[in-house]
């Protein structure tokens, strides 16, 4: 299948005298179901809720993988990951022959980082005449291929690592190679928001790309003890209690009320209020973009399983729609009307072209894009019909096994590389994908394989081998940490 050429309007259309400034928010693992304008009852995100409130909120947008490390090269490219070459999160075992786990298949090989020579966002817009800065967790391969290296002027917190794990974690000293130390105690994602402000202040009279890239939610689960206090009190006072259930071979978190994470939550929001409020201060609200998402869904079924993605199945790992549905709110007072609510299914590769045409630039020579422009759907209008597509040839640490996926309208393929074995999903009816219609379908199961092996043979496609190690008499592989309830690491400030 061919790539989807974005439409890009001329300079003059969208971009003024001045084009307008970008502010990027990327959280990791957080789950769609995470929100309160997305229904949250228990975590409370009042900043992004008021985001939502004043510009877009898309009901049905996706991460272009189940795991970081793919959708976050998928959003800088705007390519799927296949393509990149990126399809598992960067630290996994790379070739089949470091595979050790007994598991059926052996995980196909994945490139280590994002090609030095790829076309990226941050690469378009200083092209177009943007400052460009970057701020917490990069996981897009080694020293040499960090954000300095693709683009960003200002690098603050990036680096290999995929998440806070030197120093104390989530509070200074962070022995982070890409930032500097505060005073003792010190809380990451504040410290990255007052980064972002500070970089935003500095170049408050020029056409700015601030790409606030947060370490939180993701593991160690840490938090403000303030916070913790809270949501313990609030967690008795609902009378809320764990409740689990099974997503062989995982146990998965039913109810929203892990304390600490929900603490983790709060502090994100706090993060992006404290930024936003710089925007209000400078005066730079109505010529800013905000766009506020995540890299895939909330971990759910494994290292303490912190969240519950309900009604939405399963979680980080897997491509059932809680591994790869995602929040997606985007202000943008010139185009998007505040409040509206948008439908239409998108995905990580979308927001390259979207924002070329907000700076009035076009891609390179012979650049494929894998997205389309949401201007459109932004100002109200439709997008190009179209499918969706996942490829995840990996077996992750949550559970899940090698899969790919389709979507195409209000349908979902899904194909198990284990054994072959498909699922068929109506996503209007069925959302928490309980009632599979394979068996009742098979035209539509057949049309949409199809168009599946075909979009993966167009971008290069890698898949799994059989594992000639594999003993089914011994545990399966995918179930190592199934008891994840049980190893959950709920520190707070030391």
């Amino acid at each position: 299948m061919l790539a989807l050429a974005p439409f890009v309007a001329p300079a003059s259309s969208l971009a003024a005298e001045r084009p307008p400034n970008v502010v990027f928010f990327l959280v990791d693992d957080l789950g769609q179901r995470d929100l309160g304008c997305y229904g949250s009852t228990f975590y409370e995100t009042p900043n992004i809720d008021s985001l939502a409130k004043d510009g877009a909120k898309f009901t049905d947008a996706y991460a272009a993988c189940a795991v970081c490390s793919p959708t976050r090269a998928s959003i800088l490219s705007g390519q799927w990951p296949p393509r990149t070459g990126v399809t598992d999160y960067i630290g996994a075992p790379m070739t089949p022959e470091q595979w050790s786990r007994n598991t059926k298949l052996r995980p196909a090989p994945y490139a280590d980082r994002l090609a030095l020579d790829s076309p990226t966002l941050a690469k378009a817009m200083k092209a177009a005449g943007y400052a460009t800065f970057f701020a917490g967790k990069w996981h897009l391969g080694p020293k040499g291929s960090w954000p300095e290296n693709q683009g960003f002027d200002i690098n603050m917190g990036g680096h290999a690592g995929g998440g806070p794990y030197g120093g104390k974690g989530y509070f200074s000293p962070y022995n982070n190679p890409s930032l500097g130390d505060g005073p003792a105690g010190e809380h990451l994602p504040d410290r990255l928001a007052s980064e972002t402000a500070q970089f935003i202040e500095t170049n408050k009279d020029k056409p700015f790309f601030a790409y606030f890239s947060f370490y939180s939610v993701h593991t160690p689960l840490m938090a403000r003890e303030d916070l913790r206090k809270k949501y313990e009190e609030k967690r008795a006072r609902l009378g809320l209690k764990e409740k689990w259930g099974r997503e062989e071979p995982r146990d998965v978190r039913l109810v929203q009320e892990h304390v600490v994470y929900a603490a983790m939550v709060e502090a994100m929001d706090l993060a992006v209020g404290k930024v936003l409020a710089k925007l209000d201060e400078l005066g730079l609200r109505e010529n800013t973009i905000v766009i506020f998402t995540s890299d895939n869904g909330g971990l759910s079924t494994s290292e303490g399983s912190p969240t519950s993605n309900l009604p939405l199945r399963g979680g980080k790992g897997w491509t059932y729609e809680g591994g790869i549905r995602e929040p997606l709110v985007v202000r943008w007072p010139a185009v998007a009307k505040a409040g509206s609510v948008i439908s239409a299914p998108v995905s990580s590769p979308d927001f390259f072209p979207t924002l070329l045409e907000a700076a009035g630039a076009k891609p390179q020579p012979g650049q494929v894009l894998d997205g389309v422009s949401l201007v459109r759907a932004l100002k109200g209008g439709g997008l190009p019909e179209r499918a969706l597509f996942w490829h995840y040839p990996h077996y992750g640490n949550q559970g899940g096994a090698p899969s790919a996926a389709v979507r195409r309208g209000d349908y979902k393929l899904i194909e198990w590389f284990e054994d072959g074995r498909v699922e068929l999903f109506d996503l209007k009816q069925d959302i928490g994908e309980q009632s599979d219609l394979a068996a009742k379908q098979p035209e539509r199961v057949a049309a949409l394989r199809e168009e599946l092996h075909a979009w993966q043979k167009s971008v290069g496609a890698k898949f799994p081998t059989p594992n000639p190690g594999y003993n089914p008499d011994k545990p399966d592989g995918r179930g190592t940490g199934s008891s994840s309830k049980k190893s959950a690491t709920q520190k707070t400030n030391p």
